[in-house]
């Protein structure tokens, strides 16, 4: 079996293991407590969270602990807006192909009186620093661009778009589950003044994320309750999974140069390889890309039929967002980048890891162009597209 879904979520590292089933057995007390099983518990709490700020560029006070990526970025959107709010301010700026999490968060926030713009990424999938000055309004309270692309994989330019923030005067959170552990990260560096980040994105465990804010930033509440995290997120911490999370992003920011450099060399080849194949496109920039992602278009079939034959022969992909898998829309990225729909609905996207070999990625080449033809074999409009009854496309 070649798992090829990364993007979706990673297998836990060792490290991360050994680390989360040594706090069950050994660091079980509750963080709030007094007597000593609580304070050693407490102190491993602290420690995970220096760890992550040491790893971003930030304080560990600036780090507030989550259920994962969907929940922080949440809580940064609706503190930035209510911000905003008290100032009068109640304009946002984000792009059109952000994860859910952002858009739908912005959507209900639009139901409420907020104006939000979405701007274009064009079709390498890339944000434009002139375009989102020319955005920036009086009443901009916030802007919200991801990382990187969690289909396709473009990674944006966030130090030159937070700068631009920072001299406006607007709030600026990016959502990093994609990129962090995979490409450096400082957001004292990049001007970013909130971060969304999940664990199971880098070899750590699942349902345990984080939401780094900026000193002087007031956060606002999700979750009432107790005064866990400062007050700022009620219920008590899991700290087994912080703690993995915490020694995941420790081992990946460690290892990262030398991941990098392998993966993008696999991942250009496995881009090469599937070139070959008539009538197909790479979503997004070439080079401008995290280093284990590839995303296709393929003319004439159907990305879920393609997905299904792929894992008869032991790959194992996805054709975008595992949070819309169970969707039959096509994706809203592809969409984005001006993907028509009948072209979008046959896309394909491979995110390797640390584990893909070369053998690896010759085999999906071979299997893909082997599928490809295959389900155009007896497609109808594959057939009508080679006869000439319509135009291709691609």
């Amino acid at each position: 079996m070649i798992y090829a879904d990364n993007a979706a979520t990673t297998k836990m590292s060792d490290e991360a293991i050994e680390v989360m089933t040594g706090m069950m057995k050994e660091t079980w007390g509750n963080p709030s407590s007094l007597y000593m099983f609580g304070q050693k518990a407490k102190e491993a709490l602290e420690e995970a969270r220096g760890t992550v700020a040491g790893v971003i560029g930030a304080e560990p006070k600036e780090i507030i602990f989550t259920s994962g990526g969907s929940e922080a970025d949440n809580q940064a959107i609706l503190t930035a807006a209510l911000i905003g709010a008290g100032k009068g301010k109640k304009h946002i700026i984000s792009s059109a192909f952000e994860h859910h999490a952002v858009l739908h968060t912005l959507e209900k926030l639009e139901k409420e009186g907020f104006e939000v713009t979405l701007l274009d990424v064009h079709e390498d999938g890339i944000v434009r620093c002139e375009e989102l000055e020319k955005a920036i309004r009086e009443d901009t309270c916030l802007v919200t661009i991801m990382y990187a692309n969690n289909e396709i994989g473009t990674i944006q330019p966030i130090r030159e778009i937070g700068r631009i923030c920072r001299d406006r005067g607007v709030i600026f959170h990016t959502d990093a589950v994609q990129a962090l552990g995979h490409i450096p990260v400082n957001v004292a560096d990049d001007n970013i003044d909130m971060m969304s980040g999940s664990a199971h994105k880098f070899h750590g465990p699942k349902g345990v994320g984080f939401l780094y804010v900026r000193k002087g930033i007031r956060v606002s509440n999700l979750i009432e309750g107790g005064a866990q995290e400062r007050g700022k997120r009620a219920g008590t911490e899991n700290l087994p999974a912080i703690a993995a999370a915490a020694a995941a992003l420790k081992t990946a920011a460690g290892d990262m140069d030398k991941n990098a450099g392998l993966l993008s060399a696999k991942r250009d080849r496995l881009i090469e390889g599937l070139k070959e194949i008539p009538h197909c496109a790479l979503n997004g920039d070439e080079k401008r890309r995290l280093p284990g992602n590839v995303n296709f278009c393929f003319e004439g079939i159907e990305g879920e039929s393609l997905l299904l034959l792929l894992d008869d022969k032991g790959i194992q992909a996805s054709s975008g967002s595992a949070c819309t898998s169970g969707s039959l829309d096509p994706s809203h990225v592809l969409l984005a980048i001006g993907r028509v729909h009948d072209v979008a609905h046959g896309s394909l996207r491979l995110t390797i890891g640390e584990d893909t070999d070369d053998a690896d990625i010759e085999t999906i080449i071979t299997a893909v162009k082997e599928v490809v033809a295959y389900l155009r074999s007896f497609s109808p409009i594959w057939r009508d597209l080679e006869a000439g009854v319509k135009e291709h496309i691609l």
